[in-house]
């Protein structure tokens, strides 16, 4: 697929090139054999498919995800939130944290937030219970974060002792895959940024490197503002650090030295 095909697939489905252009090469490839499977045989053919066929215009969707990630992404960001756990007002009421990991891909993020919750007990502090809602629109990503085998570049930045605590090698030495009791308290759906949020009265949203960097400006405003409306008051939303909220928001205050975490305000 040329790019300039690659780009009019984009704008039929509200994707930003600026957002892909450096990861297009593995997704187009995606799509090459999405187009070869349906019989099609030419981009034109493509879209016209997609514009007549909701379920499958919904499989290429499924397609244009990019799972690139790995265990405690970014460590400044995760060294900060381990200063701010337990968030407001969960920590004052002794009510569970509820967390979402919008765009969740293998389970990398979800997983991290796990491990971290578990540090932090073992130290002695005393921690509600964690749960957390990991949504993806691809299935196969869900179905491969359940599993929770990663090869060793996903768990690259992990601290020694948490690598050796928390996963175990698997015969071959290839894959590595996260103990058990690490698994539980997530519930994984699919779904995209555009439908109704997984609930209400979240302490920490992720919304990390997917709705702002690779959907059009149209449509990212909308779906941020419905995602926003679903963080508790004294949570925290957690963005790329390269990302920025689509517009001024009077309830969003930015962490001091660190501009891509936000708390929600009253």
């Amino acid at each position: 697929m040329h790019d300039d095909s690659f780009r009019s697939l984009l704008e039929l489905l509200g994707l930003s090139w600026q957002g892909y252009r450096k990861v297009r090469r593995g997704v187009k490839k995606r799509i090459s054999r999405h187009m070869s499977q349906q019989g099609c045989r030419g981009t034109r053919e493509y879209l016209e498919l997609l514009k007549a066929d909701a379920g499958f215009r919904k499989e290429c969707e499924a397609l244009m995800g990019v799972s690139i990630s790995r265990f405690f992404r970014d460590r400044e960001l995760w060294e900060t939130l381990e200063g701010k756990i337990p968030p407001e007002p969960a920590a004052s009421s002794g009510s569970e944290i509820k967390a979402w990991s919008a765009g969740c891909a293998r389970g990398e993020e979800a997983y991290s937030l796990k491990i971290l919750w578990d540090r932090i007990r073992r130290s002695g502090v005393g921690l509600p219970a964690l749960r957390i809602t990991a949504t993806d629109i691809n299935p196969d990503y869900l179905q491969a974060a359940q599993l929770a085998r990663y090869t060793w570049s996903a768990l690259r930045e992990l601290p020694p002792d948490s690598a050796q605590r928390c996963f175990e090698q698997e015969p071959g030495g290839r894959w590595f895959r996260l103990v058990q009791d690490l698994r539980g308290e997530i519930e994984w759906l699919c779904r995209d940024f555009f439908a109704t949020p997984p609930g209400s009265g979240f302490h920490l949203i992720f919304l990390r490197n997917n709705l702002l960097t690779y959907y059009s400006r149209d449509r990212v405003g909308p779906a941020f503002n419905t995602i926003l409306n679903a963080l508790a008051v004294g949570g925290f939303l957690v963005l790329g650090s390269r990302e920025h909220p689509p517009f001024h928001h009077p309830a969003l205050r930015p962490s001091a030295g660190l501009p891509y975490l936000f708390e929600r305000l009253p």
